[in-house]
C-alpha cells in the first residue's frame, strides 16, 4: 500500500492535493497478527528456556545429594582434643557419635555438645568436620584447683568455684579449711558463708599454680588467709596481697632465702608492701 501511494504522488496533475491513505482493517489486522505471533514465539522460547534451566538445576541438586550421601563421606575416624581428665575413648562415647555414618547427615553437633556439656568437668565442646570422613571433637576441661573437706569427703572445685565432684580420698590439690558450706550441689557453684573471701582465695591458688610456690593447705577465715608452704612454714595475709606476691615474685625469692639458710618453720606476714614481707620463727 505504501509503493501505491508513493507512485500515486508521483504521477498526480500539478497542483492538485494529494488524497490521504486509507488504511483498511485488513491491513491493521495484518500487522497486528504479526505483532501477535512474534509475542508469542517469544514467550514460548521464555518457557523452554526456563525449563531447561529447572532441569538443570534439578540436575546438579540430585548429584550433590548423591555424592554427599555415598560412602566417600561416611565418617571413618573420631578424634577427640583438647582433653586431660576424660581419655578420648570417653569423650567420644558421651559425644553420641559413632563411625560408619554419614557426615552431612548422621552426626548430630548440637547433641553430641548437650551430652558432653552435662558433666560438670566439661567447660565447653566444639564439633567439626574433617571432610571427607573424619569428625573432630574439641572440648575445654574445668581444671581442678581445690578441694574443701565436708563430712568425710573433699569437694573438688575449679578456679571459679564450680563443684567438679566429690571424693573420698584426700587429692593432691590444696586444701581449703575453714569455710561454712551452705551449699554443695556437683555441677553448681559452692555456696559457702565466706563467698568473698573463697572467690579471692581461688584466684590466689590460680596464680600460685603459674609459680614455682605450692600452698598444700589454706586456712581461710572471713578476713585473711593462712597458707601453708609446709606444716610448719606459713604464709598469712589477705588474698590479694598474696597474690600479688606470687605475681611480682617477692613471695618466691623470699621462700628461697629461707630454704637457702634451712628454714623450714616460721611465719611470713605478707602486706600491700610485697617488698616488706615480715619474718617470724614463731608459727602455729
Amino acid at each position: 500500500m505504501e509503493e501505491a501511494y508513493a507512485e500515486y504522488l508521483r504521477n498526480r496533475p500539478a497542483g492538485q492535493e494529494p488524497e490521504k491513505p486509507v488504511m483498511t482493517a485488513s491491513s491493521d489486522a495484518d500487522g497486528g497478527g504479526d505483532r501477535s505471533g512474534l509475542k508469542k514465539k517469544k514467550k514460548k522460547r521464555r518457557k523452554k528456556h526456563y525449563f531447561l534451566r529447572l532441569l538443570v538445576f534439578i540436575a546438579v541438586v540430585v548429584g550433590i545429594i548423591c555424592l554427599m550421601t555415598s560412602s566417600l563421606f561416611d565418617v571413618q575416624k573420631i578424634e577427640v582434643e583438647g582433653n586431660s581428665y576424660f581419655t578420648a575413648e570417653q569423650v567420644i562415647a558421651r559425644s553420641g557419635i559413632t563411625q560408619g555414618v554419614n557426615i552431612f547427615f548422621s552426626i548430630d553437633k548440637r547433641g553430641a555438645k548437650k551430652g558432653l556439656m552435662e558433666d560438670p568437668y566439661i567447660k565447653n565442646v566444639t564439633v567439626e568436620r574433617k571432610l571427607p570422613s573424619t569428625v573432630v571433637i574439641l572440648v575445654e576441661e574445668r581444671q581442678e584447683t581445690a578441694a574443701v573437706p565436708f563430712t568425710d569427703k573433699y569437694i573438688i572445685v575449679d578456679g571459679e568455684g564450680l563443684i567438679l565432684r566429690t571424693s573420698e580420698v584426700e587429692p593432691k590439690i590444696p586444701i581449703l579449711m575453714g569455710l561454712t558450706i551452705k551449699e554443695m550441689e556437683p555441677g553448681k557453684p559452692l555456696e559457702v558463708e565466706e563467698n568473698s573471701v573463697l572467690n579471692d582465695t581461688l584466684g590466689m591458688v590460680s596464680i600460685m599454680q603459674q609459680s614455682e610456690v605450692y600452698f598444700k593447705k589454706i586456712d581461710i577465715s572471713k578476713v585473711m588467709v593462712r597458707a601453708y608452704v609446709y606444716d610448719t612454714l606459713i604464709c598469712q595475709g589477705m588474698p590479694e596481697d598474696i597474690t600479688k606476691a606470687l605475681s611480682d615474685g617477692t613471695l618466691e625469692t623470699m621462700l628461697y632465702r629461707l630454704y637457702t639458710d634451712n628454714i623450714q618453720h616460721g611465719t611470713i606476714t605478707i602486706t600491700s608492701d610485697t617488698t616488706n614481707m615480715a619474718f617470724s620463727p614463731i608459727y602455729e
